[in-house]
């Protein structure tokens, strides 16, 4: 808490600032909330492309609007992605094989709260799980190809971003641990079981470990492609409409929170950049890293310790046998790409 309150209470830095003149940037979630200003961040840069990935071509098409009314850029792109659909996350790619082109920067930062209510997808994953963590990881590994041949043909070091948070050094309570532990950790994160018996805060809370999971196992599988930088992002606890589900006790709380420790959004966004833009001479350090605040730091002590990293190959492991069965392409990627 004390290592929280010194963050959120800071003088923020200015929002890092590069040429990206010809370049391609992915936003999931760009539509709103924190993923739409990091992308009006990105738009002041001048990309060649901007796409913002989102569910609703309305609400998409909405945030292009005022993009362009902000920044003048007026070269963004609405794509459609619904991370709750397997099914939409594989439309995304197949358009992205047909006419994405080059890709230098992946922001994997839609996102949903946990709520009180327990919700399955279409894909019989329960929906934060496959929403904050199934999904994007898919999105990322079918995505990977472009990012590999960008670098290649135009001696780049594409970027991908992974949306994490604090909330992280909150993850792994004794009950959380207790469904890790069964032999199909996946399907018990989904259970019902899990949502009944673990506070609902907590769900959220692990879902963004598990995002440092996946870019932490996803870098260290990249060692044949070094100009793939992949990094976890810590955006800050922000004024944000991410949370204005909460009702009764939880959104009091929350509001006073605000009050306390909240940065904006704007702000937040910033954080989000750095990570896919910054630190500038001193790549080798963002490699797998988790970034808070604009610097490279340790994140919890679990995840580093030996259960979590234990943890973290049981998850790379059983998630990759599940996304394999969903696209026949992740398992040439794995196979062309990636090193055990």
């Amino acid at each position: 808490m004390y290592r929280f309150a010194c963050e959120q209470h800071q003088t923020i830095k200015p929002v890092v600032k590069v040429d990206l003149t010809g370049k391609t940037v992915v936003v999931t979630g760009g539509n709103g909330g924190l993923g739409f200003e990091a992308a009006k961040h990105f738009a002041t840069m001048n990309p060649a492309r901007l796409i913002i990935a989102c569910r609703s071509e309305a609400k998409g098409k909405a945030a292009v609007s005022k993009l362009s009314q902000d920044t003048g850029y007026t070269k963004a792109e609405v794509w459609l992605l619904d991370l709750s659909r397997f099914a939409s996350v594989c439309e995304f790619a197949d358009r992205f094989e047909r006419d994405g082109g080059r890709l230098d920067i992946l922001v994997e930062n839609a996102g949903i709260v946990a709520m009180p209510s327990y919700e399955r997808t279409e894909d019989e994953y329960a929906s934060i799980f496959q929403t904050n963590d199934i999904a994007p990881s898919l999105h990322t590994l079918l995505l990977l190809p472009a990012m590999i041949k960008t670098a290649e043909e135009h001696n780049t070091k594409p970027r991908i971003v992974i949306v994490s948070s604090d909330v992280h050094f909150r993850a792994m309570s004794d009950k959380t641990k207790e469904f890790m532990a069964k032999p199909n950790m996946i399907e018990a994160l989904s259970s019902l079981d899990y949502h009944n018996k673990v506070p609902v805060d907590n769900h959220y809370f692990d879902s963004k470990l598990l995002n440092l999971f996946f870019a932490r196992a996803l870098h260290a599988r990249l060692s044949k492609y070094p100009s793939i930088i992949v990094d976890a992002v810590n955006p800050g606890y922000c004024y944000s409409g991410f949370r204005t589900d909460y009702k009764g006790s939880r959104a009091v709380v929350d509001h006073a929170l605000e009050k306390i420790f909240a940065i904006t959004t704007e702000e937040g966004g910033r954080q989000i950049v750095w990570a896919a833009v910054g630190g500038s001479g001193a790549e080798e350090t963002l490699r797998g890293g988790y970034v808070s605040f604009g610097e490279v730091v340790e994140p919890s002590d679990f995840s580093i310790s030996k259960e979590g990293l234990a943890l973290q190959e049981k998850y790379w492991n059983q998630q990759l046998a599940i996304l394999k069965g969903i696209d026949p392409r992740i398992e040439h990627i794995v196979h062309q790409f990636l090193q055990n």
